[in-house]
């Protein structure tokens, strides 16, 4: 990961000043706005362009509405959208005869599979990058004791409205957002906005967000962006579909919704470049009208009838649609904006929309006929992955409010996982290389991009042994071709997490104790190992305090000798030396605790000028009890203390977002009031 400084410097920022315009005007572009649709064709082959431009599409060219005529010989390309092993449909026949044929492959008499669509969701979380400048964590050269070729870990802090994200200068949405003067809280499907400015908090505003689920949000300037699930009815195949709300923050006392996006698709990502918003969404198998067996009919003719159904089905069963304010919804995708991946990709689309957070109705979306589980982005690079040889399995297993369903992808035969690499430009993305990689991804924490260099830990399939490894690639041509490997890590035993750095790796691996990987990555064609620490318990998210020390929040046995059962705790590493990493200090929150930081990293926050972490404990008793745990670092210890903030599905919701001025608001279900340290 680069320096913030560096990140910001490469990055294009020349927005249009649209807020204010959207603000005043709201009621009058709802009334003339227009989706804009902006056309990527595929490269190489002339005769790929030569269809694009005479084939038949649902989707116009600029200026186009939704569901829009065909396009003329006028509509000209304006990038090449996708290379390498990624060809566009030539025409809509060509995209609807790929899902088809696809579609005959996996339909059986009882429906897809036995009956079950696939879906997908995501989560996000992460960090950012930047150097801690004290001497008790940045140690005088010479002090360190670590072998002058031995790389070294690096602070991380949140981004800068207030999230702990996975990559700096990419922020990821939450249910709290701040520029240090207002704060912006969402609270059952309302935006709350207070003024943190003073000795306390003030609650200047609220707004119900209309017809949307569950939103988490993201923040540009004055203008909040709301994401969240479409509330009501479940589109086709079940899916909620997804809702995007503008809301406009021009008088921070009268908030009000200037724009709104729906699709029929469910998201897995959505990261934040500066002013520019990237969504990336998924659907599975459509709903069709299958029948199954029963006492008249036999297997072989609900088979004649699944397969008769499929072949009858259109594009408009297959492709998402979108709506923008009013209007009717319309195709997201042009057909020959949709790239055919190999078969082994499961059956489905997935789509990668980007769009200015002035004006969210103006879109570059691009799309996929096959579903990837697993997106990762750089300051300027979209990594989709998605294993393949397995079609997953449906699992009730959202949050518990609202019991979204998530596609749990299969590792299954093929055990290979299939990498797809998109070159950002603000809201547009174009495919530049693929690859493919011995081995499972567990999500993205397991990736991670830096001096050009794609570095991916992957667990193990059938295509490796029962170990794990630590890989990098770099695109050659317009493919990713592995550069180097280091297998043999955790044999017998599966990734937890992960945490990169310039030229390192930490892993960790558990299935009795808990080894922690260092790798050095200095030479990214030959990555060794550096260390290996084993102890009880295992660390489910990693966060560097500076080159000096790490901490690790987990579950491990309580009391002495485990003998106090098995909860949450939080453990103190020496990392000066990676060659010989060690543990300084654990603290066991008791038997029946989890640290939520482990599943969800917006409920972790380091204080670095205070040396203090501040992170989200529950303990499940006969009610859930939410404590906010306060731990200060010195002398190479942890001194830990409790406070309980919240019960039940709120405890979730609690948030300590950090001001530039140093204070700390705690956010919980009801209430946002300055902590006291």
């Amino acid at each position: 990961m680069t320096d913030l400084e560096n990140l910001w410097d490469d990055y294009p920022t020349d927005p249009a000043p649209v807020g204010a315009i959207l603000a005043a005007t709201a009621k009058e572009r709802r009334r003339r706005r227009r989706l804009v649709l902006r056309p990527v064709l595929t490269a190489g082959a002339a005769t790929a362009l030569a269809g694009a431009f005479v084939a038949g599409s649902l989707a116009g060219g600029p200026g186009a509405g939704p569901g829009a005529g065909p396009a003329g010989p006028d509509r000209l390309p304006r990038h090449v959208a996708f290379q390498a092993d990624l060809e566009a449909a030539a025409s809509c026949d060509d995209l609807l005869a790929s899902y088809v044929r696809r579609g005959l492959d996996v339909v059986g008499p009882w429906g897809w599979g036995g009956g079950m669509g696939l879906y997908a969701e995501g989560l996000s979380s992460g960090v950012m990058s930047d150097r801690l400048e004290r001497n008790d964590l940045i140690p005088a050269d010479g002090a360190t004791g670590t072998a002058a070729s031995a790389p070294q870990a690096e602070r991380q802090t949140n981004s800068e409205t207030g999230t702990n994200v996975q990559e700096a200068g990419v922020d990821e949405p939450d249910t709290v957002k701040t520029d240090g003067s207002l704060m912006v809280v969402e609270r059952d499907d309302r935006i709350d906005v207070y003024d943190v400015t003073g000795s306390s908090t003030v609650k200047l505003s609220s707004l119900d967000l209309p017809g949307i689920d569950a939103p988490e949000l993201l923040l540009a300037g004055d203008t909040v962006v709301a994401i969240g699930d479409v509330k009501g009815p479940t589109g086709k195949a079940g899916i909620r579909g997804t809702r995007v709300l503008t809301v406009s923050l021009a008088d921070p006392a009268a908030p009000e919704v200037v724009d709104d996006v729906r699709y029929d698709a469910a998201r897995f990502s959505a990261r934040q470049h500066g002013d520019t918003v990237r969504l990336v969404l998924a659907n599975g198998l459509p709903d069709l009208d299958f029948v199954q067996p029963t006492g008249k009919r036999s297997p072989d003719e609900a088979l004649t009838h699944n397969r008769q159904v499929v072949e009858d089905s259109t594009l408009a069963d297959w492709l998402p649609t979108v709506a923008v304010d009013d209007g009717k919804a319309g195709q997201l995708l042009d057909c020959r904006d949709v790239a055919l991946p190999s078969d082994d990709l499961a059956l489905g689309t997935t789509s990668v929309i980007g769009f200015d957070t002035g004006d969210a109705g103006t879109l570059d979306a691009i799309g996929l006929a096959g579903l990837t589980d697993i997106a990762y982005e750089s300051a300027d690079h979209l990594y989709l992955a998605a294993a393949g040889g397995g079609w997953g399995c449906l699992e009730w297993c959202g949050a518990p409010a609202t019991g979204t369903p998530r596609f749990v992808p299969g590792r299954g035969d093929g055990g290979s996982s299939y990498l797809f690499d998109f070159a950002l430009d603000g809201p547009r993305a174009t495919h530049v290389a693929s690859g493919e990689v011995e081995g499972a991804i567990r999500d993205r924490w397991s990736l991670d991009e830096a001096g050009g260099v794609l570095r991916v830990a992957v667990g193990p399939t059938s295509e490796t042994g029962n170990f794990s490894s630590v890989l990098t690639l770099d695109r050659q041509g317009q493919d990713l071709v592995e550069r180097g490997r280091l297998d043999g890590l955790g044999r017998n035993e599966e990734i937890q997490s992960v945490r990169w750095f310039d030229d390192l790796a930490i892993v960790v691996t558990f299935r009795r104790v808990d080894p922690l990987y260092a790798v050095d990555l200095t030479d990214t064609a030959a990555p060794r190992l550096l260390s290996e620490l084993k102890i009880p318990g295992f660390s489910s998210y990693l966060h560097p305090l500076g080159r000096a020390r790490l901490i690790g929040v987990g579950e491990g046995p309580q009391g002495p000798g485990g003998r106090g059962g098995w909860g949450a705790q939080i453990g103190l590493f020496d990392v000066r030396d990676t060659t010989k990493v060690t543990r300084l200090d654990v603290v066991g929150y008791g038997r029946r605790t989890e640290a939520l930081a482990g599943a969800d990293p917006r409920a972790f926050t380091w204080l670095p000028e205070q040396r203090t972490v501040l992170t989200v404990v529950q303990k499940q008793g006969s009610r859930r009890v939410g404590y906010l745990s306060v731990v200060k670092l010195a002398g190479g210890e942890l001194h830990e203390r409790r406070v309980q903030v919240e019960y039940g599905v709120d405890v979730d919701r609690v948030r300590t977002v950090p001001l530039p001025d140093g204070r700390v608001v705690l956010v919980t279900g009801e209430d946002a009031q300055f902590f006291e340290l």
